[in-house]
């Protein structure tokens, strides 16, 4: 124990080495070839690695509290890192299964990687009982980098917010402390388990037979290793192939959707990092969901907002439909029920009134 957090400790002192020489890195970029802040900013980040790549992705998604510039450019902050040998993961495998032999748990493991990103990567296996699975497999190290990256993101936060008291509109600590939150969810591969199981059983209670997601095999399953069972098929993101397999792709989105929405009813829990690359069109029709590291939750005065306004939107209740989408949160600030009233009123009319040539 003791050797352990005298290697975190020199883990931490590393990385803010690191760091600050990235950063000095990317202020000489900056004097000399003057990029754009944006693209400067990205590409510092994926230097940086797993926390500021998933830094970067959050600025993407949340186009309600950064500029524009810095969205459009973070699309394309990758989270894909070269895979590391073989032996680290066997050793993860022996650390996390501590006292019993692989080759009791696994027949096979394919040593090339199906893929592998900033936290963790993902081995195909067959198991001795005979099924195909994939485990995913955190990469050494991975928690301390991240406690410390987040660490000095809250110092600087903080000092950032003093010495510029114009940011604070944009409650930097609490965008890290959000991140933060999420973060930590995905390294625990737990939690991750919890959130498929979840979903599986939203799968089963509906009788949803044109969707599906992995079945965890908890017995081999750990904090930092997740066994799944394997899925056969394409990802979305490969549309040519989709398009080739499936006569209607509209309609593979349309499951995908139907599902997912589905799911902020009758799950805990939903996915809420929902894009091709995690969606996949099997081999037999259905659509797969794959990678629950990353889930949201809707309070219940949403959820009941929600209904509402779906609701008021059939009975074209325009009054009601904006009181519903000010209690969602779907406006920035507070504006006039009426106002809002009245220009949804004028949306939908033109849409409506709409020649449909």
């Amino acid at each position: 124990m003791k050797n352990n957090i005298f290697l975190d400790g020199l883990r931490s002192v590393a990385r803010v080495g690191e760091t600050a020489v990235i950063a000095a890195r990317a202020g000489i970029k900056y004097a000399t070839e003057k990029p754009s802040n944006a693209k400067l900013m990205r590409e510092t980040f994926e230097s940086l690695g797993s926390t500021y790549i998933k830094l970067g992705q959050f600025i993407a998604s949340t186009p309600s509290l950064f500029p524009r510039e810095y969205v459009e450019e973070f699309q394309g902050c990758l989270d894909q890192t070269p895979s590391l040998p073989f032996s680290y993961v066997q050793g993860v495998l022996a650390s996390e299964f501590e006292g019993r032999n692989l080759s009791e748990i696994f027949a096979s493991i394919d040593e090339t990687p199906l893929a592998s990103a900033s936290i963790a990567q993902v081995h195909a296996a067959k198991l001795v009982t005979g099924e195909d699975v994939v485990i995913k497999v955190q990469k050494p190290g991975v928690e301390t980098i991240l406690y410390t990256d987040l660490n000095v993101l809250h110092w600087a936060t903080k000092v950032l917010e003093k010495a510029v008291p114009k940011v604070k509109f944009a409650s930097l600590a609490d965008i890290v402390e959000e991140i933060k939150t999420r973060m930590v969810r995905e390294v625990d591969f737990i939690e991750e388990a919890s959130n498929l199981d979840d979903f599986v059983n939203y799968l089963n209670i509906t009788q949803n037979h044109k969707a599906m997601a992995p079945k965890v095999y908890h017995q081999y399953s750990t904090r930092r290793v997740l066994t799944m069972q394997r899925l056969y098929g394409v990802p979305l993101t490969d549309f040519n192939v989709v398009k080739q397999r499936c006569k209607d792709p509209s309609q593979v989105l349309i499951t995908a959707m139907n599902t997912w929405f589905g799911s902020l009813m009758m799950c805990n829990s939903f996915h809420a990092d929902l894009h091709a690359g995690n969606l996949m069109l099997l081999d037999d029709g259905r659509v797969g969901f794959i990678d629950f590291g990353i889930v949201g939750q809707l309070k219940p005065e949403v959820w009941t907002a929600c209904i509402t306004f779906m609701d008021a939107l059939q009975k074209t209740d325009y009054v009601l439909m904006a009181e519903n989408m000010l209690k969602m949160g779907m406006t920035a600030v507070q504006i006039d029920t009426q106002v809002l009233a009245a220009d949804l009123e004028r949306l939908f009319s033109g849409v409506l009134l709409a020649d449909p040539q």
